[in-house]
């Protein structure tokens, strides 16, 4: 007799609303984070920072900090051993300042003591000497060439073109903008933590939350002046990290205390010195041109944009080259100009944040593509929709999108929704309502909508690749896997990706994911909304090396699966037991895999392959608006995703969730207040971010358009909605209020006049 079995792996596979392992331990507050880190013998590391934004280093005296009692060492840049420069694409950031500062909280000097206090009062003992410099603040003057140059070769990091069709094209209708985006945080709610532990040989193990621990890892064995094998990351509970995490922070800090001491060294940063240890989302100012027919088909689009890139590099080149590319938006237009420009100012430096360079873009596009349709009085979807990139649409860098592109479907579905009831006036639910600031005289509603594109993974030639480990063998008698990559879990819940691939590849329940750490291949950066693609694929390959490896020893056709824990044939049949071949022989297998390769732009005018794939997210925004107070409120945020496949269909929704409450944060309350180079506001007292009260509910509709190149057809999730909630917010509030609102985050004083 023949059992038969459906040809699926596990109940709890891909496409399943699988359960969080780290679910249920973060709810009770018991989950593990990097500043929870804890050895018996260690010691508290603290950093000196510049007040400064810009001045030069005269001297520096130690003797003071260094006999409080309790102190183990003060370091400067003397003690630096190996090269005093880090960074992710240059390496132009000093581990410590040597003769110049470049921002406010720059790293100075370090401090390790037996107590965190003693590290902080014998800090303030440090006596640095500065001459201060007139800093450079202004990101369209540092093109210029205005004010001095912060590093060699000028204050442009990167200028991206982009140009394709003609440059004299003309057009019935056109409109123009200059629009800003103001500095964003990515106010993670774990600041940056990390245990550094000394070995007998000189070397040192890192326990840090990060988003790159192979990056990380090569920085700081430059740093240190030491080999590779000498330098171990693991990875430790990440408390969010949103690009903020993609830099180093303490980790160089808190390994040179640990090698000096030759003790255990633990570094955590309260909420103030987290604004100034990681990089923040690029300030924007962006001068637009749209032409269009009469009947609002769109002819060109011509852009200037200058992101601020702050003191130092990071990730800004990568940064520009997203904001060109992705500039002109979801939309077919033959004739476009862009020029992107990075620049080196005294601005806190920044770098990646979710969306990365899209976001700023999007602001812009989307603000003219609303003014478009009022100058051709059409209705503001339809504008879209009669623009709408499609599967098989050209790129402004002559790109073919080869796979779908339902852009005019996102909008379609959001504008069939039903609208939120009309206001009942509960004090609740108006604007400044919970503070008994208004009774709703003044409050007026709004819709406005906003479409996004994203590309996903690293681009531009970049070898992005993730290494996987998959083992199969018995445990406890019953069949089970392991895997190991140095994929960063992040909160966005990839260590419950990796176990589903696993049960739908090789049809096991028990999958244990073992501890992210340096002593495998690199995983690539938990960023680009890449990992489930690529990690994911890397998982998905070495699955199926396992599982060739398994059919092989027993002389099974290639087509055979595994399922439940038996052997099934194409016919679905049952032609063998999982656990009796297992029982002894284990199967392991290590594959490095990548996606189809993308190619550099052409320098001159931006053509070329560029991005590996593309994802869309549409917003709907409705909001009241106090127009006396200058409140607003959010009263429905309805999004439309393609995500090719949805892997973990709930966590999916939480992404797009998460991802809409920073575009809110960015719409109405979000900014670093930055002036002349000072930070007015590092603090969650004075940084507002979306809390529940903020967020309203949210109508969500996940399209499932496989992307035939990508594994299962996955799209990558985490940044599209963050693209397209902010536009379609501000154009909420513009239909409010009629004001033109050309800036975010739209602030009481932009709708009072006051």
């Amino acid at each position: 007799m023949t059992t038969t079995l459906p040809l699926t792996g596990t109940s709890n596979g891909v496409g399943a609303n699988a359960q969080r392992p780290d679910g249920t331990v973060k709810v009770r507050g018991e989950f593990a984070y990097s500043s929870d880190l804890w050895h018996e013998d260690m010691v508290w590391g603290t950093t000196l920072r510049s007040p400064h934004p810009y001045a030069r280093i005269t001297g520096i005296e130690i003797a003071e900090a260094l006999a409080v009692p309790g102190v183990y060492a003060v370091l400067t840049h003397e003690d630096v051993p190996g090269l005093n420069r880090y960074g992710l694409e240059h390496a132009d950031q000093p581990v410590l300042a040597d003769d110049v500062v470049r921002y406010q909280g720059e790293p100075v000097a370090l401090v390790a003591a037996d107590h965190p206090e003693t590290a902080r009062r014998a800090m303030k003992r440090i006596k640095v000497s500065y001459e201060v410099l007139e800093p450079i603040t202004d990101s369209e003057a540092a093109v210029d060439g205005v004010g001095a140059s912060l590093h060699a070769g000028g204050n442009v990091v990167r200028h991206v073109r982009i140009r394709r069709g003609s440059s004299e094209a003309s057009a019935d209708v056109v409109v123009s903008g200059v629009y800003e985006v103001g500095m964003q945080d990515q106010a993670f709610l774990g600041p940056e933590s990390g245990l550094a532990v000394p070995d007998t040989e000189g070397g040192v193990d890192l326990y840090v939350a990060t988003q790159w621990l192979h990056v990380d890892q090569q920085q700081i064995v430059a740093a240190l002046g030491l080999t590779t094998e000498k330098v171990r990351l693991t990875l430790g509970g990440v408390g969010g990290a949103f690009g903020g995490r993609e830099d180093l922070s303490m980790q160089v800090h808190a390994c040179l205390l640990a090698l000096h001491t030759d003790k255990p060294v633990k570094m955590v940063y309260n909420r103030e010195e987290s604004f100034y240890g990681h990089v923040h989302r690029h300030p924007a100012k962006m001068y637009y041109e749209h032409g269009a027919t009469s009947d609002g088909r769109l002819v060109y689009v011509r852009a200037r944009l200058f992101l601020d890139g702050g003191a130092y590099a990071s990730s800004t080149g990568a940064v520009v080259a997203n904001a060109a590319t992705l500039g002109v938006g979801p939309y077919t237009v033959d004739n476009v100009a862009v020029d992107c420009w990075g620049t080196y100012t005294n601005n806190p430096p920044c770098g990646a944040m979710r969306g990365f360079g899209a976001v700023q873009a999007a602001f812009a596009y989307e603000s003219q593509m609303d003014k478009l349709a009022v100058a051709c009085g059409l209705d503001p979807v339809d504008l879209r929709i009669r623009n709408a990139m499609s599967e098989g649409s050209v790129m402004p860098t002559g790109q073919v999108v080869d796979s779908a592109a339902p852009v005019a479907e996102l909008l379609e579905r959001l504008r069939a929704r039903p609208l939120p009831a009309e206001r009942d006036f509960d004090l609740r639910h108006m604007p400044g309502g919970v503070s008994n600031t208004t009774h709703g005289e003044g409050v007026v509603r709004g819709v406005g909508y906003a479409v996004g594109i994203k590309n996903v993974c690293f681009s531009e030639g970049f070898d992005d690749y993730s290494t996987a480990r998959v083992r199969l063998q018995l445990v406890g008698g019953e069949p089970a896997a392991t895997v190991h990559t140095a994929a960063c879990e992040v909160g966005q819940g990839l260590v419950t990706i990796m176990q589903q691939i696993v049960r739908t590849e090789l049809g096991v329940e028990q999958v244990t994911v073992l501890p992210m750490d340096t002593s495998i291949g690199n995983g690539g950066s938990t960023s680009a909304s890449r990992q489930s693609y690529v990690t994911g694929g890397a998982v998905q390959a070495a699955c199926a090396a396992v599982r060739a490896r398994l059919l092989e020893s027993q002389a099974l056709p290639a087509r055979t699966r595994v399922v439940g824990g038996k052997l099934v044939d194409v016919a679905g049949s049952v032609v063998g037991d999982l656990a009796s071949l297992l029982d002894s022989a284990s199967f392991d297998e290590t594959v490095e895999w990548r996606h189809r390769p993308t190619q550099p732009l052409d320098p001159e005018t931006g053509q070329g392959n560029a991005h590996v794939q593309y994802g869309f997210a549409a917003h709907r925004a409705v909001v009241d608006v106090d127009v006396e107070l200058g409140l607003v409120k959010v009263v429905a945020l309805d999004c439309a995703q393609d995500v090719g496949k949805a892997l973990n269909p709930q966590a999916v929704l939480g992404q797009i969730q998460g991802g809409s409450a920073q575009g809110l944060g960015l719409a109405v309350m979000e900014e670093i207040q930055v002036v002349d180079g000072q930070v007015r506001n590092p603090s969650f007292t004075d940084y507002l971010i979306p809390t529940v009260l903020d967020m309203p509910p949210m109508a969500i509709d996940v399209l499932e358009r496989p992307d035939p190149n990508a594994p299962y057809g996955l799209r990558g999730v985490g940044e599209p909605p963050t693209i397209s909630s902010t536009p379609a917010i501000a154009a909420a509030i513009r239909a409010a209020t009629g004001l033109a609102l050309e800036r975010v985050p739209v602030r009481p004083e932009h709708i009072t006049g006051t």
